[in-house]
């Protein structure tokens, strides 16, 4: 049985459809539908946006770094393959990769920059969707075969280089002479360029075959060949940190096991705190629409005295004139929720596109990619943020029509006909 009776729902419904001698008052039902619209969208895109970009960074920064990371306490890690074994045994595990990096000065035509050296086993690397799926020019078949390294697309940008040219890495790590100490540098070929669109890698990355890479870090030892850590790769990544705990009790003292939350840990907390403080403002969003609804409400409830007298005269209970103006503050909470979340969720699809249009319409570049890290706007739309949302707009028009409704059910119909 239906809360509110046919008389009830007609009547809530002629109030809200204005007559020209009272289009004000349609005007301000307006009003509130749109306004609970706009912070509905709002919400649903910000938060959709939030929760892009959180994982196309974690993807960016996990598949240069892994979940975890285990490295030696006591220089170049000699013993890798028995660390290898013993992390690869332990559940939630899914791969462990040597890996060998280090700094280098990349140098060509008189210019030189930083740069990060990662290398990784042939076998690794053709596994690493990140690496493979994006490249700009050229081709990691050279890469694999140690046939010369891969560059950041910035960064072979910066150095006037290109496919096929040669770049010259000049290390710290070097040997003593009469002369003094002598830096190691060598010359490779550019094989490939790669565009991962994080600024940080783009303009810094160096891939080098692995063997290469070790023999220019000086990690053949005699006590056999080294890396610079082990990467780890897990099920869960919201469980690495447990699982890096259970690595480092498993294989001893002499290792540091990082898990990837630590290693980035102020990228994501910056992140996680302005989530929530853009959550917290576009929510008073809604708040502020949702006094529209109040206002609106008030407004009709004093247009309609000579209705409600009369009503209430006819023998409609109090009750029954405040489930009238209770639906009728319901009714436009929930055409604005919905039409906020139809509006939100198109937007949170086509916000890239939308971001295009907008750089070429201003020939502006809005979102630089060294200060956001990012040269796209990726969305990612989670159903139960969006159930909250919905849950919250509802709950809050709903709170909304509370006084107007019992403000019209408490009006007296002697004093409301009394200049009749």
């Amino acid at each position: 049985m239906s809360v509110f009776s046919p008389v009830e729902r007609m009547l809530a419904w002629r109030y809200l459809r204005a007559r020209r001698r009272e289009g004000f008052i349609s005007l301000t039902t307006w009003f509130a539908i749109i306004g609970i619209m706009l912070g509905v969208a709002t919400l649903i895109l910000v938060t959709s946006l939030m929760n892009g970009i959180r994982e196309e960074m974690t993807s960016r920064f996990i598949g240069i770094g892994g979940h975890i990371v285990v490295m030696s306490n006591t220089g170049p890690f000699i013993d890798y393959r028995q660390a290898a074994d013993v992390a690869g045994s332990v559940a939630g595990v899914t791969s462990v990769v040597a890996k060998v990096e280090g700094q280098v000065m990349a140098t060509s035509e008189g210019i030189a920059l930083g740069a990060q050296v990662i290398a990784l086993p042939a076998k690794a690397l053709e596994q690493r969707a990140l690496f493979n799926e994006h490249v700009d020019a050229g081709s990691l078949d050279g890469l694999k075969n140690g046939e010369g390294i891969v560059l950041g697309y910035r960064l072979a940008r910066n150095l006037h280089l290109s496919v096929g040219d040669e770049v010259t890495l000049i290390s710290p790590q070097g040997r003593s002479s009469i002369a003094g100490f002598i830096p190691r540098m060598k010359s490779y070929p550019v094989m490939a360029t790669l565009k991962l669109g994080m600024h940080e890698f783009d303009a810094s990355l160096i891939l080098m075959p692995f063997a290469d890479a070790q023999t220019y870090f000086m990690l053949n030892t005699p006590e056999g060949d080294a890396i610079s850590n082990l990467e780890i790769s897990v099920r869960n990544p919201d469980e690495a940190p447990r699982i890096a705990r259970q690595i480092h009790e498993k294989i001893g003292p002499n290792v540091e096991v990082i898990d990837w939350q630590k290693t980035h840990a102020g990228v994501f907390s910056a992140l996680k705190v302005q989530r929530n403080v853009m959550i917290i403002i576009l929510a008073l969003i809604i708040l502020v629409a949702v006094f529209n609804i109040i206002s609106s409400l008030v407004m009709l409830v004093k247009d309609k005295g000579h209705d409600i007298a009369i009503l209430r005269t006819m023998g409609a209970t109090k009750a029954s004139v405040m489930r009238i103006f209770i639906l009728a503050g319901t009714l436009i909470g929930v055409t604005g929720t919905f039409g906020g979340v139809l509006l939100g969720l198109w937007l949170a699809k086509n916000i890239e596109a939308l971001h295009q249009f907008v750089e070429k319409l201003t020939g502006q570049e809005i979102l630089i990619e060294n200060i956001y890290f990012l040269s796209t706007l990726p969305t990612k739309t989670d159903p139960d943020e969006v159930a909250v949302i919905i849950g919250l707009s509802l709950a809050l028009s709903f709170l909304a029509t509370i006084y107007p409704a019992r403000r019209a059910a408490r009006l007296d119909p002697a004093e409301a006909l009394r200049y009749e």
